[in-house]
Parts: structure tokens; sequence; C-alpha cells
């Protein structure tokens, strides 16, 4: 759920309520001024609106989106899930305040119902449809990742970049990184890479590309559409990738190579050897990040490729709350996005210093009453 800027509290101002389209009868109303929901008889639409916190989420957006969620899957033949303005689609959530917040019942209940929110979407019983034009890291891939279509823009921006600031990929991200091709997953949760436009579909974590030009049109034909069974060819129609390689393609061999490793140790050891300059920035990004969270983030993936996604967001429960109580998070966030000194003092400071007691204490499980059991 993590973002990689401030995110500020902004109140809930009065906010237009905006027509998502000319074409359909639809009663708008807001949920809250920071999301909105749309309805026609038979179709539902979430909006998320703080554009000017690039569409961050909190505890009270993820309870509105999820009781919106649950209603409509009930009364509605299909959902859409869009950001409001060009610049993201979710950013992520507002690590600041939970941070600030330290292991209270509010930032405990912030997780729950955001890792509840996301089983849901991964078992949503409509076609959801995520339009994730811009901005799309930690939280906001979990509001789209797990829904059956997923809608990128040459303006689509994904990542998550969660070990830079101590903590690991969350919402869901032990279930879907060790299920990309090859070692993409693994060297995504590690590394923080950050993949755009086309290549968020080609490696498989977009279902369809659409220019941003085009997805007004995109919108109108899902809501005009008579027949949910329609949705795939509709998206079909407006999926338009061009032939030019992934991003990655000139790596994988490496990527498939060096992660391809029985700890982080030895994942660095394997970049060593190889020497290349890939192999050099990639050490050196990696060196920036928590050595806490990697080995955790090794093992979180490593266990999350066995489980399914309900069994994978109650692991990542329990994970959250040992970094909320006591882990670098603290550290990761003040440096990078409160006072910004770039500077984060780990604790240990090195891969060796890690124990694996350290490791396995992130994953012990919570008391029967705590644990989410999804």
């Amino acid at each position: 759920m993590v973002i990689q800027r401030i995110i500020y509290a902004f109140g809930h101002r009065t906010m237009p309520l905006l027509s998502c389209n000319p074409h359909t009868t639809q009663a708008i109303r807001s949920m809250s001024s920071e999301v909105l929901a749309t309805e026609s008889s038979d179709k539902g639409m979430i909006i998320l609106n703080r554009p000017k916190a690039l569409n961050a989420i909190n505890l009270e957006m993820v309870r509105k989106i999820y009781k919106h969620l649950k209603k409509c899957e009930k009364t509605k033949s299909l959902m859409i899930i869009k950001g409001t303005g060009e610049k993201s689609f979710c950013a992520g959530g507002d690590v600041r305040a939970v941070v600030e917040a330290g292991p209270t019942e509010e930032s405990k209940s912030f997780f729950r119902d955001e890792y509840t929110t996301n089983a849901l979407i991964g078992n949503y019983k409509i076609p959801y449809i995520a339009l994730i034009d811009g901005i799309t890291m930690g939280g906001g891939v979990g509001l789209s990742v797990h829904g059956k279509y997923r809608v990128a823009t040459e303006r689509t921006l994904f990542a998550m970049p969660e070990t830079a600031i101590g903590l690991f990929p969350d919402v869901g991200g032990s279930y879907f990184l060790p299920r990309l091709e090859g070692k993409i997953g693994l060297y995504l949760g590690l590394t923080g890479f950050r993949l755009k436009g086309e290549d968020v579909l080609k490696a498989g974590i977009a279902t369809h590309f659409c220019e941003s030009s085009k997805l007004s049109d995109l919108e109108s034909a899902l809501l005009n559409c008579p027949d949910a069974d329609e949705v795939p060819e509709i998206l079909s129609k407006f999926n338009t990738p061009s032939n030019k390689p992934f991003v990655l393609t000139p790596q994988m061999e490496q990527i498939n190579k060096c992660f391809s490793a029985e700890s982080v140790e030895e994942i660095v050891e394997n970049l060593k050897k190889d020497g290349s300059e890939w192999a050099t920035k990639t050490i050196q990004t990696m060196s920036k990040m928590s050595p806490t969270s990697l080995k955790v983030t090794f093992r979180q993936l490593e266990l999350g490729s066995k489980l399914s996604l309900p069994q994978c967001l109650n692991m990542e429960y329990r994970m959250v709350v040992r970094h909320l109580e006591n882990s670098d998070f603290k550290e990761g966030v003040r440096a990078l996005l409160i006072d910004k000194d770039q500077k984060p003092k780990w604790n240990p400071t090195t891969l060796e210093a890690v124990t694996e007691e350290r490791v396995q204490s992130f994953f012990d499980k919570l008391p029967d009453t705590e644990e989410l059991k999804l």
C-alpha cells in the first residue's frame, strides 16, 4: 500500500460529481468527496477522487470502496474502477499517517480492510475492469491486479517499491509476483523496478493496453454494452499494443539466472559474478534497500508461490502488524518521505546480520483473535 511521496490529508471538500458517460443515464452519488460511485440500472463504477494526492487511499476510502463493491456484486452486471485526473490511478496509501500512528487499532484496521477488499476483488463474481491510467503503486496495485481485467495506457507507471521504505510488497504481492514469468516478480519485488506503459502488459500485470485518448470511448462501450458477456470482445477491440519488445527482454536470461537462488545473499553473489553494467546497477539499487525487508520479501514470495490469494493476505497481515511493531518501516518513511534526507539508518545494516530468527518473526501467527482469517 506504499506510495513514493508524502500524502497529506486533504479533508472532505465538496467536489463536483462528474457524469462518466453522456450516453448512459446514471445516478451519481458521493460516497465521500474522495470516492465517487456512479450507477446505472445495471453497471457500477468507483472513481478514486483525490487527484492532488495522486488518488492515494485511506481507511475511510477503503471502507467505502468495499461497501460499494459488495452492493454492486449482487445488483450490477459489471464494475469499473478508475482514478480522477491524468497522473494517477492510485499511488498507494498514506504511509506517513500509518507510521505516525504506529501499531494502533486504526492502523491495523486500515490493513485489515484493505486486504479484505483485495480478497473480494480477487474473487469478484461480475467482470471487474480497472483502468490503470497513470501511477499504479502499492495500494493501487491491490485495487487492480487481482481483478479479471486491468487496462494500462501509455501513462501507466507500475512499481512495488516497498523495500526502499523498510516494508514489503503487500496487498497480495506474495500471490501475484511469484506467478509472473520466470523471476520477474522477485526482481520487481526486491528492486522496486518501474514498468511503464505497454511494459505493464508485457510483464503480465495488465491484461490489455489502450491509448489514453481512447479511454473515454472504451468506458462508453463498456457502460453501454447490453450484456456483460461482451466485455472481452470490447476490451479486445480497444487493445492496441505495439510490437515493441518488453523492456526487460535483454536482461531476462540474467534475471532468471541471478535471481534463481536460495537466498538474497546468493542473488547478490550471482550479480557480482555476472559483472555486467546491469548487474552492477542492480547491486547498487539493492544496497539502498532495507536488508531486513529484502530478506523478508524473499521469504514472502517463496511462501506465496504455493498459497492462495486469501492465504497470502492472511500471511501479509501478520507481517504488516509485525512491521508496525518493530521494523525498518518507520525509519524508511522518515528518511524517504518525511525528512527526505535519503539516508535511512537500517537496523541491521547488512544482509548477513539479519538472522533467520528475525526473518521468521515476521511470519509468526498472531493471537487467534487478531488473525485476519480470510
